[in-house]
């Protein structure tokens, strides 16, 4: 089975954005790792194990092409590189998001969550160095193993890691003297995390979502200019990251952050997609079933796809428990295909990850599966439409 593919040129092929669910066994073992107490490495093994052989054969049930681990070990797509980085000391209490402001009663209720409190985040207080290279091997071997020995067949595979701008997003800087230096820090870092997972064959996702995110986080009342530059900081500092590591095996996640909120305050795709063209990728995943952006597939065609990048475009949504309709996502892939103008750069995903905070799920897994079922029915749909 190959390990790195992006596209089909016959049909559209089907992914996802890396969290799905966790067995509640693994999260009770998460918990009681964020509360720190004692969890037996015999039965923490066994239940990571378990949990990552139960979603290869859901994402094989479900007919899923580009497969990875779900991020089963982790207790969130981005706080897990706390657990991996060296100069971390005390949690402290995290801004709340510009949209979310508007709407106290409704921002007390919507980051409740029995594993981790997304209410805090760590600091940075020394250095920041790699030490979670152990963690991230197992992690990786344990897929690998599993897939090997399952009587699955996939397209391709992917491996999932936070890119250096959501990192520095996710913890406090009380060490570096700038932004800048603590990005560029992190992207130092994480590099090696990064090389490791390239080094298996797979794909690399870097998640990256405080590239589109970042315009509702305390950039309100501020000029789209500094906005922008810190887009293009973070997308300086990813490319640095990624310098030894091909682009084409590279795809990258970004959006407007996976939480049932208002959104009212998102950032126009248009605006930023020059600064998103910039990353050294090839693929790219962006939000399109998302109700403030449905709209937004016209910006493919004022800003066509670079030469050789693939779109994953987010055709299914992951907020709410409605399944959506396979004619639904075949009608939203349609019009994104033509928009880009080539159904053969497009491969059909979620909007973002089912699970990305554990614990913090918004829709229940046995749903979650039955979208992803319907995910690849509408993408044959589009298939026999478009192709």
């Amino acid at each position: 089975m190959p390990r790195h593919v992006h596209h089909a040129d016959d049909r559209i092929l089907t992914t996802h954005i890396g969290s799905l669910p966790r067995t509640p066994a693994l999260l009770e073992l998460l918990q009681a790792k964020q509360d720190g107490e004692p969890v037996d490495d015999d039965e923490w093994d066994e239940a990571v194990v378990d949990a990552t052989r139960t979603v290869i054969d859901k994402q094989a049930e479900a007919g899923i092409d580009i497969l990875n681990n779900g991020e089963q070990p982790r207790v969130s797509f981005n706080w897990y590189v706390a657990d991996r980085l060296s100069g971390i000391g005390e949690d402290r209490e995290a801004p709340l998001w510009d949209d979310l402001r508007d709407f106290p009663g409704y921002a007390e209720r919507v980051f409740e969550t029995d594993v981790i409190d997304l209410k805090r985040q760590p600091s940075v207080v020394e250095s920041v160095e790699y030490v979670g290279r152990e963690a991230a091997e197992q992690e990786v071997e344990t897929f690998f193993d599993l897939l090997e020995t399952s009587d699955h067949e996939f397209e391709g595979t992917f491996i999932t890691s936070a890119a250096p701008g959501i990192a520095a997003a996710s913890l406090f800087n009380d060490y570096y003297d700038s932004h800048r230096e603590f990005v560029f820090a992190l992207a130092d870092a994480l590099a090696e995390e990064y090389e490791l997972i390239a080094d298996t064959g797979a794909v690399l996702q870097l998640d990256a979502p405080e590239l589109l995110a970042t315009g509702h986080r305390g950039f309100d009342d501020e000029p789209f200019e500094k906005l922008q530059a810190v887009v293009q900081l973070h997308v300086d500092a990813l490319n640095e990251a990624v310098a030894d590591i091909p682009s084409e095996q590279i795809r990258l996640h970004t959006c407007w952050g996976s939480y049932e909120g208002p959104h009212h305050k998102d950032v126009a795709l248009e605006k930023l997609l020059p600064e998103l063209y910039e990353l050294d990728v090839g693929a790219i995943s962006i939000e399109q079933a998302n109700p403030r952006h449905q709209h937004e597939y016209r910006a493919f065609e004022e800003h066509p796809l670079p030469d050789g990048w693939t779109l994953m475009p987010g055709v299914m949504d992951v907020k709410t428990n409605v399944i959506d309709h396979p004619e639904t996502i075949a009608d939203r892939l349609e019009r994104v295909a033509d928009a880009v103008g080539d159904p053969s750069r497009i491969v059909a995903a979620p909007d973002c990850g089912f699970d990305t905070q554990a614990g913090l799920a918004m829709v229940d897994p046995d749903v979650a599966w039955a979208k992803l079922e319907a995910l690849t029915e509408g993408a044959e749909l589009a298939t026999e439409r478009l192709f």
